[in-house]
Parts: structure tokens; C-alpha cells; sequence
């Protein structure tokens, strides 16, 4: 059952509290609601008019709401599938703020990550939570680590002990375009920084050492299990925000583009006990000097740095 209202907390933006990213792109707000006595939260991003929006999907287990081409707003949430009920809370807080006009509904396109192996009082978000959230956003400041839709997530869950992952984000202007990459790690293996190391997942509680995925389950290779294995089931959810001006087409191969990219820093990536959601979306407000190719190969460079931005230690 979801905890009561009063154990909603909203997350405080307190860069002095807690890891944060501050980012330059207009008319996007971002909030975070979580449970107190629970790991489990949620991230809702508001967009103050209808941005284009495309959705690239990948793997077996794709938990995911609304999926329209233009959006109002977007949450993720932890805590598998009953976690979309936060889409509704923040399509119902959206709405009340219209004064529940049928000539403005809000489109929220909502996703969840699937994990259940680092704590045993996970919490399943419900619609307060997204209200919670919504009533939280504020522009230019993203929380890191551990914080709402990141707050359950986990890496590594395969054959070894899972170590906490989280949301990250990066920022940056290129090609006179602004580009934010949002990301919300819940790995089965390992992350993977730029010089090849494993640098989160895949630890072995016995040597302390990290491996990459092909090391694992390589023939021949006998390495023990925990005495109660964690499920293996994971969702990278990630948001591409960009003012650049793209049509529907471009839009959805840049989505595309910076998805597959990712592959190289989470190993491994899209597999058939995974359900990995890319949302690309564009204010198009500025015509970019650089071709949208050029974006796509720019933006999943972002995205690795957003994904080693976040964890938490």
C-alpha cells in the first residue's frame, strides 16, 4: 500500500545538501518528490507549452505511459509498473492548475525502471507523489544521485551484489543550441567510463572486483551466486531536452542516435530482461549551425557524462 500523504517529502533544491547540475535551457522546470520511509521517488519534468517529443524503446521490458508526440510533461518513477500511477498524479495536478478545462488536458508521458534489489521497503509511487512533484519544479536545477526517480535504482545485478545507481544529468551548448541530458541508471551490468574501466557494477562481494559483463558470463567461467540472487530486471530511463529546431523525422533519429550511443557506457545495454527509454524533446526555438547528425553525435557524449555523474560515491 503507498504511504499516506504525510510521508510525501518534497525534495529541496539545497546544492548545499545534496549534488545538483544546473543547467541553462528555458522552459523547462524539473521536481522531485520522494517517501521517507521508503527508497522509492519520482522526477517530473514540466515544459511550459507543448515540445516535440520523441520516444526510442529498447528491450524486452518497456514500462511506459502516454507516448505522444508532443508533451506538456514527463515522470519517471521507480518501483516497476504501479509506479506510472505518478504519470496520473501529474497529469491531475496539471490539469487542477487549468481549472479542469476539457480544451486544455495536459499530455504527460510517464516511465518507470523495474527494481526491487536494493531495499526491501520499496514504496510504489502513486498519484500524490507526481503532485508532490509538480508542486516541487523549479527551472535550471536538477538533483543527483540517489534523488527521486534515481532513489531505487541499482547497478550491476548480475551474479553479484548490487551497488546503488542513480540519476544523473549533463548540460551543454553546442552549435549555438543548448542540449541536457537527463538519465536514470538502473543497470543489470556495469557502467563504464572513458577509459574502459568498470567503474559501478558487477562487483564481486569476495574480491572486491568489478568486471565487465562478457568476463561473467564468458563459457567456462564458474563464479558463485549470492545465496538469494537479486532480480535482474532493469530500466535506463532518459530524457534529451533541446532547443534546437528540429522536425519530427530529425527529432526521432537524433533520439535514436543518442540511445544507441549510450551502449558504450552501460555494458550491457538493451537486453531481453531490460526495457531501456529514450524521450527526445525540443522547445525548437533556435536553428542550430551544425547539422542535426553533428547534435546526435554531441548529445551522446553528454549522455556519458550524465550517466558517470550518477552515483553517489
Amino acid at each position: 500500500m503507498p504511504l499516506s500523504n504525510d510521508d510525501v517529502t518534497l525534495e529541496a533544491i539545497s546544492p548545499a545538501a545534496n549534488r545538483t547540475l544546473t543547467f541553462d535551457l528555458p522552459g523547462l522546470s524539473v521536481g522531485h518528490a520522494e517517501y521517507e520511509a521508503g527508497p522509492t521517488g519520482c522526477t517530473a519534468f514540466l515544459f511550459d507549452h507543448g515540445w516535440t517529443t520523441s520516444v526510442d524503446k529498447r528491450g524486452g521490458l518497456v514500462g511506459t505511459a502516454g507516448d505522444y508526440e508532443w508533451m506538456h510533461a514527463l515522470c519517471f518513477a521507480g518501483g516497476s509498473l504501479p509506479g506510472l500511477e505518478a504519470a496520473a498524479g501529474v497529469a491531475r495536478e496539471l490539469w487542477s492548475r487549468r481549472e479542469h478545462s476539457t480544451n486544455h488536458m495536459p499530455l504527460v508521458n510517464g516511465a518507470i525502471i523495474y527494481d526491487y534489489g536494493k531495499r526491501q521497503n520499496t514504496v510504489h509511487p502513486d498519484r500524490e507523489l507526481g503532485r508532490a512533484a509538480v508542486r516541487a519544479a523549479v527551472p535550471g536545477v536538477i538533483a543527483l544521485g540517489a534523488r527521486g526517480a534515481g532513489r531505487s535504482a541499482t547497478v550491476g545485478k548480475m551474479r553479484f551484489a548490487p551497488e546503488g545507481g542513480g540519476q544523473g544529468a549533463a548540460f551543454r551548448e553546442f552549435g549555438g543550441v543548448r542540449l541536457l541530458v537527463v538519465t536514470v541508471v538502473n543497470a543489470l551490468g556495469a557502467a563504464i567510463g572513458r577509459d574502459g574501466s568498470v567503474v559501478r557494477g558487477n562487483l564481486d562481494p569476495s574480491t572486491g572486483v568489478r568486471l565487465r559483463s562478457i568476463s561473467i558470463l564468458a563459457p567456462g567461467q564458474t563464479r558463485p551466486r549470492l545465496e538469494d540472487p537479486k532480480p535482474t530486471k532493469n530500466t535506463t530511463l532518459t530524457l534529451v531536452a533541446t532547443d534546437a529546431k528540429l522536425t519530427g523525422r530529425e527529432l526521432g533519429q537524433f533520439a535514436r542516435q543518442v540511445h544507441t550511443s549510450m551502449a558504450r557506457a552501460i555494458d550491457p545495454f538493451h537486453t531481453s530482461s531490460d526495457g531501456d527509454t529514450l524521450y527526445a524533446a525540443t522547445s525548437n526555438q533556435k536553428q542550430a549551425n551544425t547539422s542535426p547528425d553533428i547534435l546526435g553525435m554531441v548529445a551522446g557524449e553528454v549522455a556519458w557524462d550524465a550517466v558517470l555523474s550518477s552515483f553517489d560515491d
